[in-house]
């Protein structure tokens, strides 16, 4: 029982050396490297600094107004979002006006909108960036036949009665003051400024005899007017003059029978005019945010459609707002490599991490390779610290020595003695450490042997 007892103190007591000596090892070893790891450091806080901070988990869009193509669209996106795990939360806007003031103004969480072409100004557009175009979005001029004179109908009659014309600060009522305006047509009080939802059912009950209405082919609202009897869609003839002299327009056909080949509509070739739908964003927004809705527009808007072909959008097709970095790089390169096989928030956590880890390996591995030897050349320096003061009191002491000063000579040489004993130096240097020791006693002894030999003389 007692040698078990002696055993487990003699254990203890050697774990407990072990460790103190582990941990004097560690304080000598930041002692004597201090200004390496002072640097090392250094590069960790200025990658950290530089590092991308994790994406937002959630991201704010304006969806505009009600039964318009966008809410169709942006409820798209969402399912998208979500199997990233990232919540894309959706507010209704009354148009492009409020979208862009809201995108430009630093201290609104709106990050995300789509804003039709034509819209947006260099002006307006300070602190905005474009993520590109997702797709067309048409001119429709919808208008009763019981209404009009269908032989000989002239643009001007539609003045005369009642046009819905959109809500004030929507894209419908810039795009349609636009035409009007470009027209020369002078505004009227038949112009009726009513949200798009509005305007449709005041059409429908024959409040209104025309309307404007700017939105894709996919809206609740257009979808809504195509299906009601005895009305017709207007044919820009001159679209190409629209496309000049307002170049964010673009032409586009609607083919005859396209919208229903049993009722044969439209009964021709229907030319229209249309501008893209940019999908803008606050300059702010995460990189990796702005990578997924790249992503999600290439899945959801880069498919063909009733208007586009198919891979022509996302695209940047105009120049008014900047093109985000990032989305240049998704044009030119695509999608990066790690997201076409991990998990979005795998794969951004492993690109975040890299640019920590890059400056690290770059820069940290020499240094760490460095410290061992800068350890050697700092213990090897203090040995040869002593190594010559001890070397000028051997010479002191072959040519001026004096018995009288004996007691002083001691003290010098357990002085030296005690600054070798105080070294903390690693394994490789224990030969050059012990030779220093024994040269201590060879002088000590020396002292001895000239005070001896003085004394007999």
């Amino acid at each position: 029982m007692g040698s078990v007892k002696e055993e487990v103190v003699e254990q203890s007591k050697a774990l407990y050396e072990t460790v103190l000596e582990t941990i004097q090892d560690g304080i000598q070893f930041i002692r004597e490297t201090w200004p390496l790891l002072l640097l090392l450091l250094t590069l960790v806080a200025v990658a950290l600094w530089f590092a991308k901070p994790a994406p937002p988990k959630s991201v704010l869009m304006g969806t505009g107004s009600k039964g318009g193509s966008y809410e169709f669209i942006t409820a798209e996106y969402v399912k998208f979002f979500a199997k990233n795990g990232v919540k894309l939360e959706l507010t209704e806007t009354p148009g492009a006006e409020e979208n862009i003031a809201r995108l430009a103004n630093p201290k609104d969480p709106l990050q995300a909108a789509f804003v039709q072409g034509g819209l947006v100004t260099s002006e307006n557009s300070k602190d905005l960036l474009s993520l590109g175009s997702i797709g067309f979005e048409p001119v429709w001029f919808f208008y009763r036949n019981d209404k009009f004179n269908l032989k000989g109908l002239q643009t001007k009659e539609f003045l005369d009665q009642p046009m819905a014309i959109g809500e004030i600060g929507s894209g419908t009522h810039r795009q349609a003051l636009h035409i009007l305006e470009l027209n020369g047509y002078p505004m009227s009080s038949n112009f009726k400024a009513l949200p798009s939802d509005e305007g449709v059912q005041a059409f429908i009950k024959g409040e209104v005899s025309s309307i404007f209405i700017v939105d894709g082919i996919e809206s609740a609202n257009v979808r809504l007017l195509l299906k009601q009897p005895n009305i017709s869609i207007a044919n820009f003839d001159r679209a190409a003059a629209y496309t000049r002299l307002m170049p964010y327009f673009h032409q586009i056909v609607i083919p005859q029978g396209a919208i229903s080949l049993e009722q044969n509509f439209p009964e021709n070739d229907t030319k229209m005019i249309a501008p893209t739908t940019h999908l803008l964003i606050d300059k702010n927004m995460h990189p990796a945010i702005q990578l997924l809705f790249l992503q999600a527009a290439e899945k959801i808007n880069g498919g063909r459609s009733f208007f586009s072909e198919y891979g022509q959008f996302p695209a940047f097709m105009e120049s008014t707002v900047p093109e985000s970095p990032v989305a240049k790089h998704f044009y030119d390169k695509g999608t990066p490599f790690l997201m076409n096989y991990l998990p979005f928030w795998l794969a951004e956590f492993i690109d975040r991490i890299f640019i920590l880890l890059l400056p690290l390996f770059a820069f940290a591995y020499p240094l760490l390779k460095t410290m061992p030897v800068y350890r050697l050349s700092r213990a090897h320096s203090r040995i040869n610290e002593v190594y010559g003061s001890l070397k000028f009191f051997e010479e002191d002491l072959v040519s001026n020595y004096d018995t009288n000063q004996t007691e002083n000579y001691i003290k010098k040489i357990n002085q030296l003695d005690q600054r070798a004993k105080s070294l903390r130096v690693p394994k490789a240097l224990g030969g050059e450490y012990y030779s220093l020791r024994t040269n201590i006693d060879f002088v000590r002894n020396m002292i001895t042997r000239l005070n001896s030999g003085k004394q007999d003389l």
